[in-house]
């Protein structure tokens, strides 16, 4: 069976092979044998007698290719601008000669028009090929059933446009376009191009003018709407009449400047609208667009084509067109069948390209000149399409509006932007207005509810994200409207009414739905909502953290103890004792000391003791009067000025520290943070929940070593921020897990909540914008700026950070040697600078008492020496009396012996020592010391 199914197709191609020789064999004998030839009529309806000779020209070419038992012939008319004359010429001169096909011309620049030859041959079926007609209403079969053409309808433009703006990147764009078919034509093809596009293109703001209408005014106003968007490259459809009054608008609107992109159709470009045209414009023109001969040609091709596939396929015969147009025939049976070939015949290399039609007739292989306007001349800058790989070929630079010849950026920041908020301590706050409807002086900025409807009621806002807003609303020159949305409803995928589909919600959702520009909120950055909208750079870099009520720690019998560790009062109790000894020793071996003094004299005090210098190293350390039992050394009384500096200092520093542990005592959490057992583990117990729909909750639902805390959490999460911190506070939650920025807030302002624990997903809160909008780039710019500035840190202090409560653990740290290493540092000084002072004191003192004593040594000589002086002065006094009673008596008395004879000495034949002498005798005795009374006699 198989071999069978196999062999018998090819036998039927055999056979049929067969038949058609067979017939063709007949033809050529039938016209061998005088058989007449099969004429075949072509009309023609064109605008000038001077295509008459080209029409005939293209139809004998084509005779000669044609097989020979076929011959075309045309008939010529020249149309007439009065439609009635010229259905009339239609059927009379056209229908009468049973013409298969008719070529009909539409100059752009006359009013001539084939409406009422597409209506009387579309009535017969008689195909019409138009050469220059690009009126949308052409493509439309319910009227104009029969009607194709050499040349694309006005609306093909968007296919060029589409691809101009995907070869510069341009994402969004604002089209202009006219009210009557052709502008809907056009901005209808360009937004199937959008759809195409998977998001390259969006059209963010669509004008539609009235088409001759000619109010400068109303165009002006048009106009002014683009203030409100991004974009800057427009596209442009109108006419020429239409298009001039754009131009003087955009001029005047200064929409031609440096930074603007004009994309226009070839009407926009032709005639007076030439002359007013920018410098910077970009057109489009049709290649061989005028050149109605060469359309004619391939017009005739495409007859001669279609008409020799007809007559090849089918089997019978091909029955005649109407002769006439009373009534009394029907239309011909064959022209919807000729149609069909009409529209698939083509042509790789016509004279005017590639010839190609679509369904509805239309051609869709033109090419396009791309032409750039500079100082009112239209020069050719490349052609389209190019290259398969290339879309678009440019053969030189475009010139760009304002004479730049860099590619524009196509974006401008919109003049007036709508802002999306939320209510969220410290970020955003709200108060109702005054009834004069002012806002206080706090507050910055209006704001109203999420509708944006008249009867929503309006707030005063401020806070961290209504500044920042502020500040860049001044960096990049625009105004804003702020609206708000319910409370919660930051953002998150939902179903739609049970269905399977999903859609955003809260401030992301009101940004997708076109509601508003931005979002400046404390919105988290994350890959879900980063996946349908832009973010900034972080404007606040944050974690998430639990918040918790406090817990009262309880005080102990030892809470003084707490200012200092163990060792550091370890230290200190021995260095009291340590300090106590040095000072008993250095006032021991001073020789300035009281020990020493005391036993010289028993008029001083009693000697410094060690009981004496313990007492006064413990009354030093307590600040206490000390009225006896003093250091009288210079060496004890040094270290006694190091520990009375030790002992200000220990003491301020237990004091000041005690005060701290007193007053900041902070009670103890409930809590360790996100690794408690009391989270991991979850109990009705200890309830802890977050925020439904928030990216908090999107986070520990990824996390699957959370799964736990998220199928605890899910039925007991709040629909916002506020209510569970309330909930916190009453006691109905024990635990809250939100954003650490709100938290800290939070837990500032009331000094009986608290924030336990380390940070964990880690992450940051940024400014939403639309998928590929221009202000997520430009804002970013802003905010490193900020961040650099020291902005962002003025607006931290201002509005996050307060001083009423510590949010961070503040508990004074315990003091240990570490930390007072320092002063026990100087009291080891103090030691080794006493006993250094003590050996000078030693020194010094020995050195006095010698002094001392060689001065005593000299006073008594000296008193000796005037001694001796005195009796030799009495001896020579009483010895010169002697003398004077021997004379007078006659006989001399033998003096009395001196006290120096007595030994057998003459005290007068020995010489007085002089007081040099006993100088230099005294001095030498320094370095001979010996018994005081043998020095005595040897001075004497």
């Amino acid at each position: 069976m198989a071999a069978a199914v196999k062999v018998v197709p090819h036998r039927f191609r055999l056979l049929m092979s067969f038949w058609t020789l067979l017939a063709a064999f007949f033809q050529t004998y039938g016209t061998a044998h005088g058989r007449e030839k099969e004429i075949i009529n072509i009309g023609a309806m064109l605008s000038s007698e001077d295509l008459e000779g080209a029409f005939y020209d293209a139809i004998e070419e084509q005779n000669e290719v044609m097989p020979k038992m076929r011959q075309l012939n045309g008939t010529f008319l020249v149309m007439d601008a009065n439609p009635i004359q010229l259905a009339l010429s239609v059927c009379q001169k056209l229908v009468s000669q049973q013409v298969y096909a008719v070529i009909a011309s539409h100059p752009p620049s006359s009013d001539l028009s084939p409406v009422s030859i597409s209506y009387t041959c579309g009535f017969y079926r008689i195909p019409v090929i138009g050469i220059s007609c690009r009126e949308s209403i052409f493509s439309d079969k319910n009227i104009h059933m029969s009607f194709l053409r050499t040349v694309p309808p006005y609306s093909h433009q968007a296919h060029v446009w589409a691809d101009i703006l995907r070869f510069y990147e341009w994402e969004r764009v604002v089209t202009i376009t006219s009210s009557d078919q052709d502008g809907r034509a056009v901005l209808s093809a360009f937004k199937q191009q959008e759809e195409d596009s998977d998001g390259e293109i969006k059209i963010e703001e669509s004008l539609v003018y009235k088409p001759g209408g000619g109010d400068k005014n109303n165009m002006t106003e048009l106009l002014l709407k683009t203030n409100e968007v991004h974009s800057r490259v427009f596209l442009l459809y109108a006419n020429e009449e239409d298009a001039i009054e754009v131009y003087r608008a955009a001029k005047k609107l200064n929409m031609t400047d440096s930074g603007n992109v004009w994309l226009v159709t070839e009407q926009a470009i032709t005639g007076r609208a030439l002359q007013e045209a920018p410098t910077g414009i970009v057109g489009l023109r049709l290649a061989n667009g005028t050149n109605e001969l060469a359309h004619i040609q391939d017009s005739i091709q495409i007859i001669s084509k279609a008409l020799t596939e007809l007559y090849a396929s089918t089997k019978q015969n091909i029955s005649k067109p109407p002769s006439n147009c009373r009534g009394t025939e029907k239309f011909w049976k064959s022209g919807p069948q000729f149609y069909k070939y009409l529209l698939n015949a083509s042509l790789q290399n016509g004279a005017t390209g590639r010839v190609e039609f679509d369904q509805n007739g239309d051609r869709i292989s033109s090419q396009y000149e791309i032409v750039n306007i500079i100082d009112k001349e239209d020069i050719v800058v490349g052609t389209w399409p190019g290259p398969k790989d290339r879309p678009l070929r440019l053969e030189r630079p475009i010139v760009w509006p304002g004479g730049d010849e860099a590619i524009p950026e196509g974006y401008q920041i919109a003049k007036r932007l709508e802002v999306v908020t939320i209510r969220s301590h410290p970020f955003v706050f709200t108060d109702k207005v005054d009834p004069d409807g002012e806002c206080p002086e706090v507050f910055q900025v209006k704001c109203q509810g999420s509708n944006k409807t008249d009867s929503e009621p309006m707030y005063c806002c401020s806070g961290f994200c209504i500044d920042l807003l502020n500040k860049l609303a001044e960096k990049l020159n625009f105004t804003y409207h702020v609206h708000l949305v319910a409370d919660g409803h930051y953002g998150a995928q939902d179903t739609v009414n049970g269905t399977n589909e999903k859609k955003w919600n809260g401030m992301v959702g009101e940004l997708l739905d076109g509601k508003a520009d931005l979002i400046v909120a404390p919105l988290t950055i994350n890959n879900e909502r980063a996946q349908y909208i832009d973010f900034s750079k972080p404007f606040k870099y944050q974690g998430l953290t639990i918040l918790v009520r406090k817990e009262d720690s309880g005080s102990s019998l030892t809470s003084f103890l707490q200012p200092f560790e163990i060792a550091l009062w370890l230290l200190v109790g021995l260095s009291v004792h340590v300090v106590a000894l040095i000072l008993y020793l250095l006032d021991r071996f001073s020789p300035f000391g009281r020990f020493k003094l005391a036993n010289e004299s028993g008029e001083e005090e009693d000697a410094l003791n060690l009981s004496s210098a313990m007492w006064f190293s413990w009354g030093v350390l307590f600040n206490s009067g000390i009225g006896e039992g003093t250091p009288r050394s210079f060496s004890a009384r040094v270290l006694g000025m190091v520990w009375a500096g030790f002992a200000m200092i220990m003491v301020a520093s237990y004091t000041a520290n005690l005060a701290a542990f007193l007053v900041l005592d902070r009670p103890e959490a409930s809590i360790t943070g996100i690794n408690d057992p009391r989270l991991r583990n979850p109990s009705d117990d200890f309830m802890y929940a977050t925020v439904k729909g928030s990216s908090v909750e999107q986070y520990f639902r990824r996390q699957v070593e959370l799964s736990s805390m998220y199928m605890f959490m899910q039925s007991k999460n709040y629909d916002n921020a506020s209510a569970a911190i309330t909930a916190l506070r009453n006691g109905q939650l024990d635990a809250f897990i939100w954003d650490s920025a709100v938290l800290d807030y939070e837990a500032a302002r009331d000094c009986n909540l608290v924030t336990v624990g380390e940070l964990f997903s880690r992450s940051g809160f940024g400014i939403g914008a639309k998928k590929g909008s221009p202000l997520a780039q430009k804002i970013s710019l802003n905010i490193l700026h900020f961040h650099e500035s020291g902005i962002m840190e003025r607006l931290d202090s201002e509005w996050i950070t307060f001083q009423h409560c510590d949010v961070k653990d503040n508990q004074p740290a315990t003091l240990g040697l570490k930390n007072m290493a320092g002063v026990f540092i100087l009291v080891a000084g103090g030691i080794f600078a006493g006993v250094f002072l003590v050996y000078i004191e030693i020194f010094y003192k020995r050195h006095q008492d010698m002094k001392e004593k060689q001065i005593k040594l000299a006073k008594a000589a000296a008193e000796k020496w005037r001694g001796n002086v005195e009796k030799r002065r009495t001896l020579r006094q009483q010895q010169k009396k002697g003398d004077g009673k021997e004379k007078k008596n006659g006989k001399a008395e033998s003096p009395p012996q001196s006290p120096q004879s007595l030994n057998g000495t003459d005290l007068e034949n020995q010489p007085v020592p002089s007081l040099l002498t006993l100088h230099t005798r005294i001095k030498g005795m320094r370095h001979k010391p010996r018994d005081e009374h043998v020095m005595e006699e040897n001075m004497v």
